[in-house]
């Protein structure tokens, strides 16, 4: 079974070679990482350039046009499918999403279809400093339960393991999302599709190099996007 981890990146030159060996360390068979760059100011995209040139197991899209979290995901999905991955797992370069959890990921995945990693299941723990942050997070998370019916805790984590099909199921060339919405956008249409979507828990941290690009502009239009999403599938739009 192939296995492809996505990370989406924009300076990130702090985190990059540390993530990439530690997600290399694990030593799971046939992996392989695909880092999508929209380009960085800061030169993260050299780093992979220069790591991929001596690993092959080690891949760099570098984005130019528009930049966004949402078509730098896609732009992934699209290499994982191409190349032939039985799994693909997404997550965050900023060490969040802890790499020693991937083969917790991959071991669950044998009995699901998506497999996410939860900071609010049972086990689970989110670090973040700030009331206010885990205030509306919570709230993030009763309003996606609620607006799209979905039956898992962590709607907003962005760690995730999918079977192929999902991402055939769902069709990739359709995400709508430029943004960080691409997270709601397809668990939704997983769920909707009827996969079998699981959590695991984990331990989530707030970055401890570098600098968050996530605002309450993203999560504003993460809000829309799932409304948005609710609105079509009532129309029919989506299925």
């Amino acid at each position: 079974m192939k296995t492809i981890v996505v990370v989406p990146t924009y300076n990130e030159k702090e985190n990059i070679k540390k993530l990439i060996d530690a997600i290399l360390k694990l030593r799971i068979g046939n992996l392989e990482i695909m880092i999508v760059d929209d380009f960085s100011s800061d030169g993260t995209w050299k780093i992979v350039k220069e790591i991929a040139g001596k690993n092959k197991k080690v891949h760099l899209i570098l984005r130019k046009g528009k930049r966004g979290r949402g078509l730098a995901g896609k732009e992934g999905f699209k290499f994982a499918l191409k190349n032939k991955a039985d799994y693909i797992i997404e997550m965050d370069a900023d060490f969040s999403h802890p790499p020693k959890d991937i083969p917790r990921l991959l071991e669950k995945i044998k009995d699901a279809d998506v497999v996410l990693g939860s900071r609010i299941i049972e086990g689970g723990k989110d670090l973040r400093e700030g009331i206010i942050r885990k205030i509306i997070t919570k709230g993030a998370n009763l309003y996606l339960r609620l607006l799209l019916g979905l039956k898992i805790k962590d709607c907003n984590s962005g760690y995730r393991c999918f079977r192929r099909k999902v991402l055939e199921g769902i069709d990739v060339e359709k995400i709508m999302s430029e943004g960080p919405s691409i997270v709601q956008e397809v668990l939704y249409k997983a769920h909707l599709k009827g996969f079998k979507i699981v959590e695991i828990p984990i331990v989530f941290k707030d970055r401890e190099l570098g600098k968050s690009k996530l605002g309450l502009k993203h999560l504003y239009k993460g809000y829309m996007m799932a409304l948005k999403l609710k609105l079509m599938m009532s129309m029919g739009r989506i299925r």
